[in-house]
């Protein structure tokens, strides 16, 4: 589960976030696009809008629980 004393500080306020571990690996920003997005200055995904239907609430989990570096974060 994603640290939240390392939170990437690009993320939007919400639930949902990720921290500065992201590998960089594409997975949240092909899962839900509408959601993460990519700091293309330090290689990292962030979250850029929180979810807000229920589709995109279960793909931001979908991309949560298949995030290989456990980077993405969720307070709810």
């Amino acid at each position: 589960m994603a640290d939240k004393e390392d939170i990437n500080p690009l993320n939007i306020a919400g639930k949902f976030y990720n921290d500065i571990t992201c590998i960089d690996c594409d997975l949240c920003r092909e899962i839900v696009p509408t959601v993460f997005t990519r700091d293309d200055d330090e290689g990292l995904s962030y979250v850029y809008k929180q979810p807000e239907t229920k589709e995109e609430i279960a793909l931001a989990i979908e991309a949560m629980k298949g995030c290989p570096s456990e980077s993405i974060g969720c307070d709810g």
